[in-house]
């Protein structure tokens, strides 16, 4: 079994997750770029040993059972436990987006990477991470998927009407809650985390934030001491509300 830290960052080949695995890497951290894109991934890897950070490439897609469960053996056989979980992958989907506008099917699709893509990834992990001395889970939501603040004034709603994508940010939190209510009285610690509005191509390149800003608030929720939180909503500024 491996002595140093093993963290395993979801769809790192880009953005806030291959910042999150820079992040987590420089902390002398064994970190594995998880990504579907075979070429994506490798080059990501690639990049991340240059910079001096022990990268190891993991085959994940996060829709796919089989998938999840290799990326799993294939941790074990690398580390033989995993320490940290950062649930990153995520997708907006086809738009429109309106309610009176969408096609079923995109719920479908941005539901099945951005929620129960996580609970597959999660899942599988959870035995790896159960023989963790200090095991972390973040997932990495939005502030698009509070409640509250799609309810408050026009100023404080984020991001356009998008009946898939922020739905399923909302979805992700009641799930990390969830996870947090089962696994109460251990030592895993979980809470969801919103990188703000970063420039991405997610959004386009549109947002106001770098792909490094929005990944401090993945780093710091990975590395919470062991009488952190746990089934709170995050952003850099404090909680989020619901």
């Amino acid at each position: 079994m491996s002595e140093r830290t093993t963290a395993l960052v979801t769809g790192a080949n880009k953005g806030i997750g291959y910042e999150i695995a820079a992040g987590l890497g420089a902390l002398g951290w064994s970190v594995g770029v998880g990504a579907r894109d075979d070429q994506r991934r490798k080059a990501a890897v690639e990049r991340l040993r240059a910079a001096g950070v022990d990268a190891f490439g993991v085959p994940l897609d996060v829709t796919d059972d089989a998938s999840a469960s290799a990326a799993a053996r294939l941790i074990e056989q690398q580390a033989g436990r995993l320490d940290v979980l950062v649930n990153n992958a995520a997708i907006t989907g086809d738009w429109p987006q309106e309610p009176t506008r969408v096609d079923p099917a995109t719920i479908r699709t941005v539901v099945e990477t951005n929620v129960i893509g996580v609970i597959r990834v999660t899942n599988a992990m959870m035995p790896l991470l159960r023989r963790s001395a200090a095991p972390r889970i973040v997932n990495m939501s939005s502030s698009v998927g509070s409640l509250t603040r799609q309810s408050g004034t026009a100023a404080e709603q984020a991001g356009p009407v998008a009946v898939a994508y922020s739905p399923s940010k909302t979805f992700l939190n009641a799930v990390t809650l969830q996870y947090a209510r089962e696994l109460s009285g251990t030592n895993i610690l979980i809470n969801a985390g919103c990188p703000g509005y970063v420039a991405t191509g997610l959004n386009d390149f549109r947002g106001i934030r770098t792909p490094e800003q929005g990944a401090a608030i993945a780093i710091k929720l990975a590395t919470l001491p062991r009488n952190g939180p746990t089934g709170q909503f995050f952003e850099d500024t404090g909680t989020v509300p619901w």
